[in-house]
C-alpha cells in the first residue's frame, strides 16, 4: 500500500468533518450577513419616512399660509411625500419580516436585487430632477406660479431621493464585500457541501 492511498481515507474523513464545521460556520455568517442587510433597510427606511413626515407637516402648514409659487411649492411637497411615507412603511415592514435561513446563493441574489433596486431608484430620481426643471421652465415660460412652485419641489424631492438613495448603495455595496472569504474555498450544490482541498 503506496503512502497516499494509506492517508486518503484519513484525509477524506478529515475533509468531511472540516466540511460540518465549515457549513455550520458558514450558516451563522450567512444569518449575521442577511441581518446586517436588513438593518440597512430598516434604518434607511426610517430616514425616508422621517424626511416624509417632516415634509408633509411643514408643506400643511405652510400651504395654508402662503399663496402662488410658496403654496404650489408647499403642496406638492406634502404630495409628493405622501407617496414617500407608504413607500417607507412597506419597506421598513419588509425589512422586519424573517426572510429565514437563507443558502449561499440567496444570499447573493438578495444582495444584488437591492443594489439594482437602489440603482434603478436613482436613475428615477435624475427622471425627476429632470422633470422638475421642465415644469420650473414651463412655469417661467407662461408665468404660471403653480408650475413653478411644483417644478422646484420636485427639484428638491428628486435630488434628496438621490443622494439617499446613493448613500444606501453605498452602504449596501460595501456591505457586499464583506462575505465571507471561506465561501472561495467551499463547492456548493442544491443538496451537497463539500470543501476543494488540493492534494500535491
Amino acid at each position: 500500500m503506496s503512502f497516499k492511498s494509506y492517508f486518503l481515507p484519513l484525509i477524506l474523513i478529515f475533509s468531511l468533518l472540516l466540511s460540518f464545521d465549515l457549513f455550520a460556520q458558514t450558516g451563522e455568517e450567512l444569518m449575521d450577513f442577511n441581518q446586517q442587510r436588513l438593518d440597512y433597510n430598516r434604518k434607511g427606511m426610517l430616514i425616508l419616512g422621517s424626511w416624509a413626515i417632516g415634509n408633509m407637516i411643514w408643506g400643511g402648514i405652510a400651504a395654508g399660509q402662503t399663496s402662488g409659487e410658496i403654496k404650489a411649492f408647499h403642496q406638492m411637497n406634502l404630495y409628493w411625500n405622501s407617496v414617500n411615507l407608504i413607500i417607507a412603511g412597506f419597506g421598513y415592514w419588509q425589512a422586519t419580516q424573517n426572510p429565514g435561513q437563507l443558502g449561499f446563493m440567496e444570499t447573493i441574489e438578495a444582495q444584488h436585487g437591492i443594489e439594482k433596486i437602489l440603482l434603478v431608484n436613482a436613475a428615477l430620481d435624475v427622471a425627476y430632477m429632470a422633470g422638475g426643471l421642465y415644469l420650473k421652465e414651463r412655469g417661467l415660460r407662461k408665468s404660471n406660479l403653480k408650475l413653478q412652485g411644483f417644478g422646484k419641489s420636485i427639484i428638491l424631492q428628486g435630488a434628496f431621493l438621490l443622494a439617499f438613495d446613493a448613500i444606501m448603495y453605498g452602504m449596501h455595496h460595501q456591505h457586499a464585500q464583506e462575505l465571507p472569504a471561506i465561501f472561495e474555498n467551499l463547492a456548493l450544490g442544491p443538496n451537497s457541501i463539500s470543501l476543494s482541498i488540493p492534494l500535491h
